[in-house]
């Protein structure tokens, strides 16, 4: 029997849901202000990254996958701007800031290549 590709089995969603944990923890522990003005922003937009791959994944047609696919690399871009406003205002270690950024930066290939791997092998 042919095993079936489920979602864990899509690289860029399980570094985007890990990262998005990750980046949870981080805000957590930051002050009221922060939390509410640079935070709340932040964490939709790490979240949103793994919340469109799974829906995307969920689509049956080809285009309805890719739009969400596209939502997701903007959120990739979004969460970069937001982890560098955070880092210029002393929210992240410098520690926490490599490890967000080494995430966000392999997403934008492994989504592309979703992309085109829905576009060339999917028959619908």
């Amino acid at each position: 029997m042919p095993k079936f590709l489920t979602l864990n089995d899509l690289d860029a969603y399980r570094v985007s849901f890990r990262l998005s944990n990750n980046v949870w923890e981080i805000i957590l522990r930051w002050d009221y202000f922060s939390k509410d003005t640079v935070g709340k922003q932040y964490i939709r937009s790490v979240d949103s990254i793994s919340a469109n791959l799974a829906e995307g994944f969920g689509r049956y047609t080809k285009k309805d996958k890719i739009h969400f696919y596209r939502y997701a690399l903007g959120s990739v871009y979004e969460s970069l701007d937001w982890t560098e406003k955070a880092r210029r205002r002393d929210l992240l270690s410098e520690e926490q800031y490599q490890m967000i950024v080494h995430a966000l930066r392999s997403l934008p290939k492994e989504i592309n290549g979703l992309i085109n791997y829905t576009t060339n092998k999917l028959a619908i």
